[in-house]
């Protein structure tokens, strides 16, 4: 075991790998990174599935079956990806059972969904009794409209991830959607214990924009923001969640788990930064870190760890924050840019992933 990975999960850190496809677990290799590297939960997305589909082989079988059956595209997606789902739940059963909160695979509603409440609600319910697996969780996207599925999901005991999180400000928002579900969930007599959540902080997303902005201010005030305002962003946002979760009106709810906070988008995609940037500058108890296979293989080489970096620098992090707008980025208008863009990529990995199980229904 990668003693690197070891000592990050030690700080509280759980980690886990922002990918599946049908051969990693077929193969064994999921149950190989789990023993090797630390990793205790995956996340998926369209963009993930798409690749997956787009290699075939693995899914020629089940997709001649489909094909043979008559099943709809979006029913034979459905069932592809649920079936990889349930399956790595299956491999993470044991940690589950062990953790309670991890173990944990994602799946998520269609994005063409991330503007429809109720039919968001609907695709989570479905999503949740297809998989059929304790483990599970349902990503459900942090837009306006996305906030009252989150809602209404956790007051059904589904453990939702919610993802595309880029503004403190919509992360508050979504910690009180999450609370609001718990509240619905206790007044209806289900076990709280039973219900997880995660709030997922996109991060490296943040410093391409930010820095595309500040290459383009050109001072030497603005050139020394670089890198630094997604891992600073972030800090911010797990100092909103220490408020959040020890707050009078969670802590009155039974049995209530709190709502991690989760990393995101932690692959460096400015080769000039460190490529373990994003996971040793956000080192902090009971957070999440789910990582890219490249990302997690360097983490297992060459990985830091130094302890908590997250709870000692918030008053850096607020001076990063502070700077940013002084020298003319309205950082508003980044997050709301992010979040269009984040549903518009997601959609459009949909429609690849439409487009690879279309081919593959038709042999």
């Amino acid at each position: 075991m990668s003693d690197n990975l070891k000592n990050l999960s030690a700080e509280g850190v759980s980690i886990w790998l922002d990918d599946l496809s049908r051969g990693a677990i077929s193969s064994g290799l999921l149950k190989e990174e789990v023993a090797q590297k630390s990793v205790v939960g995956v996340t998926t997305n369209p963009t993930i599935f798409a690749n997956a589909l787009s290699k075939g082989a693995d899914y020629a079988e089940q997709m001649s079956e489909l094909a043979a059956a008559k099943t709809t595209l979006d029913d034979s997606v459905v069932a592809a990806t649920t079936d990889d789902v349930r399956n790595a739940c299956d491999v993470f059963a044991e940690i589950y059972e062990k953790t309670g909160q991890d173990g944990r695979v994602s799946i998520e509603v269609d994005p063409r969904l991330a503007h429809e409440t109720e039919p968001t609600i609907e695709q989570a319910k479905m999503l949740w009794a297809t998989v059929d697996r304790p483990n599970a969780m349902i990503k459900i996207p942090a837009t306006v409209e996305g906030l009252p599925a989150i809602t209404a999901t956790i007051a059904e005991g589904i453990s939702v991830n919610t993802t595309l999180i880029f503004s403190l400000d919509r992360y508050r928002a979504v910690a009180n959607a999450f609370i609001d579900g718990l509240e619905q969930a206790h007044e209806k007599g289900i076990d709280l214990s039973q219900i997880h959540s995660v709030a997922s902080f996109f991060i490296s997303r943040i410093d391409s924009e930010v820095d595309a902005r500040l290459d383009r201010i050109g001072t030497e005030e603005a050139l020394a923001l670089k890198g630094k305002v997604a891992i600073a962003n972030g800090r911010l946002a797990y100092e909103a969640y220490e408020e959040i979760f020890s707050s009078e009106r969670f802590t009155a709810l039974p049995g209530a788990n709190k709502q991690r906070v989760l990393w995101a988008s932690t692959g460096v995609k400015n080769p000039d930064y460190p490529d373990t940037m994003y996971v040793s500058e956000l080192v902090a108890p009971n957070v999440v870190n789910t990582m890219p296979a490249a990302t997690l293989a360097a983490c297992a080489d060459h990985l830091e760890v130094t302890g908590d970096t997250v709870t000692p620098n918030y008053e850096d992090a607020r001076n990063v924050m502070e700077n940013l707008a002084a020298v003319g980025v309205d950082f508003d208008e980044v997050t709301d840019l992010l979040e269009r863009e984040g549903v518009e990529k997601f959609e459009a990995s949909w429609e690849e992933l439409l487009e690879s199980v279309s081919d593959a229904l038709k042999g």
